[in-house]
């Protein structure tokens, strides 16, 4: 068997055939990290004529050095050692003599699944035979990390969407489908938009996420070559929100006058009533202030305001959130519950079998900043899947001595050092 850089048409139909796979070892995922200023290409190992195993590798200049990444690792049966031995042994000498010093791999081998309640419901019984084969054959296993220092996260909430709507719905946790009814009955609607809507879904995420909206574009762009690649956003109807505030300000209006009527016929001795009409009088003067809010959105806001929104990634039978955000001031509609929500019941009807929601951290670490993350996401009836984490692999050893050296050097020159 021997190394072969692939085409970008030879890898593509490997990698759309192959399974497991990742959207991030994809020609699309590819180009998009060329315009992220990577270099980026194709590795297969041929037996004979027949493509055994595949993989995309991305290059980045740090400190001056060349260091390639294979995003969810090799396309490869990792049961089959023999065959992972060959094919690291052959991409260790093709990546050395590009004087690349190492390969970061981040393979999708599942370790444990654990439920919504983070009880263990899987593993996997050859895992301790490939993590030993990794190490043995020349991968060094940068640690058990559990939050989100990784090359991709270790952790990720997976839903089982190839079950009937209603199912899909009463599996939500009771809270949150309170939330999504009530987003709905508060006039937010869901729309379906394109390219030349992302600059929302830029605004609501710049603070927490390196990329640029020029990333997102570059995604949406290559993505839908093959209408591979959606955007949603939810919308608050500021017409149907005053329009529906004002009948819930009627409604506990007419209420408290009816109570108000029957205190004078019981001259005040019902405590029936009495506790009916102060739990009203509660809700009456939360309407009325929310219908002065309703009456300011539809004045500022007449077009509507953009709420949440969310880009996804189609690969096999997988939708992939690539990346979803929300506008903080607005949190108390739950727009991105409803949202979620309604794209998790979307695809489950289009005939896909997972929801992947994207990374959460180790979930046995309950009291980390991430619990919120965790919950929000683990709380749709997600599974919580446990990675094996990064591996490095050295592939010219002298460059990488002083790759070393180079990055202990660039720290001791940062600040506090």
């Amino acid at each position: 068997m021997k190394i072969k850089q692939l085409t970008n048409a030879e890898f593509k139909e490997f990698s759309e055939k192959f399974k497991p796979s990742s959207m991030y070892q994809t020609t699309y995922y590819a180009f998009t990290m060329n315009e992220e200023d990577y270099d980026t290409f194709f590795l297969g190992l041929m037996d004979g004529n027949i493509l055994k195993a595949a993989t995309l590798v991305l290059v980045q200049k740090i400190n001056g050095f060349k260091y390639a990444l294979a995003p969810r690792g090799f396309l490869i049966d990792f049961n089959d050692l023999e065959l992972v031995s060959v094919f690291t042994k052959e991409i260790k000498k093709f990546l050395g003599r590009r004087e690349i010093v190492a390969l970061k791999i981040n393979p999708l081998i599942v370790k444990k699944v654990y439920n919504a309640d983070y009880k263990v419901i899987g593993q996997n019984m050859y895992y301790d035979n490939i993590f030993n084969h990794l190490k043995k054959i020349g991968f060094y296993h940068l640690g058990y990390n559990n939050f989100f220092e990784a090359l991709k996260p270790r952790f990720e909430a997976i839903i089982n969407i190839n079950l009937p709507y209603a199912q899909l719905f009463a599996n939500i946790k009771k809270p949150f489908r309170t939330k999504i009814r009530k987003a709905e009955r508060d006039g937010i609607k869901v729309y379906h938009g394109n390219i030349n809507n992302l600059d929302y879904l830029y605004l609501q995420t710049k603070k927490k996420y390196p990329r640029d909206l020029d990333y997102f574009k570059d995604l949406y762009t290559f993505f839908d070559k093959d209408n591979l690649i959606d955007f949603y956003y939810s919308k608050l109807d500021t017409t149907a929100y005053l329009q529906i505030t004002q009948a819930r300000y009627s409604k506990y209006e007419k209420l408290s006058a009816d109570l108000n009527q029957e205190l004078i016929k019981s001259h005040g001795k019902n405590d029936k009533i009495i506790n009916q009409k102060l739990k009203v009088d509660e809700a009456f003067e939360e309407y009325k202030k929310q219908l002065v809010i309703a009456t300011k959105y539809l004045k500022d806001y007449p077009d509507g305001i953009i709420l949440s929104s969310a880009l996804v990634v189609k690969w096999q039978e997988e939708v992939y959130l690539v990346m979803d955000g929300y506008d903080e001031q607005y949190k108390r509609f739950n727009a991105k519950h409803l949202l979620l929500w309604k794209l998790i019941g979307r695809y489950s009807k289009l005939g896909y079998k997972k929801f992947n929601l994207g990374g959460i951290s180790n979930i046995q670490k309950t009291n980390d900043i991430y619990k919120g993350l965790n919950e929000f996401k683990l709380n749709f009836n997600a599974q919580a899947v446990e990675y094996i984490g990064d591996f490095e692999l050295i592939t010219n050893s002298p460059l990488y001595f002083m790759y070393r050296k180079s990055a202990d050097f660039s720290n001791m020159l940062k600040p506090g050092k």
